[in-house]
Parts: structure tokens; sequence; C-alpha cells
């Protein structure tokens, strides 16, 4: 609330954000009120985690500790040395403990960002520098991403909600519709980078599972294959969209098509 009330005098707003704080949240079906922090799920608790770590950005140095980029809780830290990383983490662990917090011990590692090393994940994003595999490529070294491993399996997860035994007794229509709308919104997101292999696989997946989920439909489940091939004959993949086309690659040392466009 001191962090709020540095830029807010209305006392009618502050009340209500008073209120949101104190009020609970529904767990297994009984209430359950927090005594710290913003109730997990809350509407206001993405503003208000950004205007409490707002205090972060404004002390970080970048000069100093390396480029600070921040996403509301998730942070990375840009740096030219190693020395200079372990400064970073350690000016970071510092700055978050005068906030009452620290860095999650799981997620909070040193990465060094080279041709054959690991990668990070990043906003569902896995990002690795890589050298070009294509003869008029093989002398650029760029930043290529694709979704992570964690997001394609919540994916793979999704789906398989989607056509689980539970619904067999719906339309196909319906099945079809809520896999549109999931993968538009899959593919909206992730179609940036190098996503193309990763946005076919998942979209396999879908037809895969769509087929399964046909096949016990139909009380065929010893011979799920039908199903599979009842989708594939379809004209159009039962309506299933296609994710081809959609990712826009990166062009090596060049802006963004998309921001290229704005300047124009």
């Amino acid at each position: 609330m001191q962090v709020v009330e540095e830029r807010v005098c209305d006392q009618a707003v502050l009340a209500l954000v008073r209120t949101l704080l104190r009020a609970g949240v529904m767990d297994g079906g009984s209430l359950r009120r927090g005594v710290a922090g913003t109730p997990q799920g809350g509407v206001i608790s993405p503003l208000l985690c950004n205007a409490y770590l707002h205090r972060l950005d404004r002390e970080w140095r970048a000069g100093e500790h390396g480029e600070l980029v921040r996403y509301a809780d998730d942070v990375i830290v840009m740096c030219d040395t190693r020395e200079q990383a372990e400064a970073a983490l350690a000016r970071l662990t510092g700055l978050l403990a005068g906030l009452g917090l620290e860095p999650k011990a799981a997620k909070t590692r040193i990465v060094e960002l080279a041709v054959g090393e690991e990668g990070f994940d990043f906003l569902g994003f896995h990002h690795r520098l890589v050298r070009g595999w294509t003869p008029k490529s093989a002398h650029l070294v760029f930043l290529a991403r694709w979704p992570s491993r964690k997001a394609t399996q919540h994916a793979r997860d999704r789906i398989r909600e989607m056509t689980a035994r539970a619904r067999e007794w719906e339309k196909a229509e319906w099945i079809v519709e809520d896999l549109i709308r999931f993968l538009r919104g899959w593919a909206g997101y992730f179609r940036y980078g190098n996503s193309a292999r990763v946005l076919g696989q998942v979209r396999n997946y879908a037809l895969v599972r769509l087929g399964m989920w046909l096949s016990r439909k139909g009380n065929r489940r010893r011979a799920w294959g039908w199903g599979i091939n009842q989708v594939l004959r379809s004209p159009d993949h039962m309506g299933l969209i296609s994710l081809d086309g959609t990712v826009r690659p990166p062009r090596p040392f060049r802006d963004w098509r998309g921001n290229a466009e704005r300047r124009r």
C-alpha cells in the first residue's frame, strides 16, 4: 500500500485496493485468506506486482550490473562477463531482500549464452545461440527461440483434456471448435522465432488425439487408427486449422518486421 500511495491519493481507490488485498480465495470449496501478498489469481495481482517491483527497476544500474529485463515477476539480466553476472546476481538478491523477497532457487542460475551451450527459458520460449544451418547462413550466429519443453507439454496436456473420455458424449464439432480456439491462441503467442517445427508437432498431436476420440466415440477402441484415418481422409481434417505459414522467422542482426513497420 505504501507503493500505491506514492502515486495515488484518491481515498476511494485506496480503500478498494485494501479490500482486494484482504479478499480470500476459494480452495477446495472453502475460503482461505492469506496473511501477506495478493490473492493468487486475483484480477489486480499483476498490476500490484508491477507497482511493487518498480522499485527494483528504479534501483538497477544497467551500466554496472548488466541489462535487466522484467515481465511481472520473471526477470533475466544480460551481462558481458561471468564476473558481471555474479555481481548482478548478488545485487539482485540484495534488492529483492530489501523488498522482503528472494529469487526462486530452482529457477535462478547463470547461463553462458554461446554456440553449443545450453540456453534458457523465458516467458514460455527457449532461447539459444545457434549457428546457421544452411550454406548461405553457416557464417551467421544468432539467437534462436522456440516454445520451451514446459510450454509444449502444457499444450499437449490441454489437448488431452479437450479430447478426454469424459467428452465422448459431445458432438465432434464441439471438440474441433475447442481445439481450434486453443491452437489459434497458442500459435498466436508462439509464432515468433524458430517455432515452425514445434507448432507442427503440436498440431499433429491434436490430429492424433482427435482421431483417438473418434475411435472411442464410434466404439472402435481396438482400432484406434480408424479414427485417425477418418480425420486424415477429411478434405480439411474436419476443420482443424493448419499452423503452417503462421511463424514469423527472425532475420539475424535486423529488426523484427513489426518494429520496422511501426517506424514507417
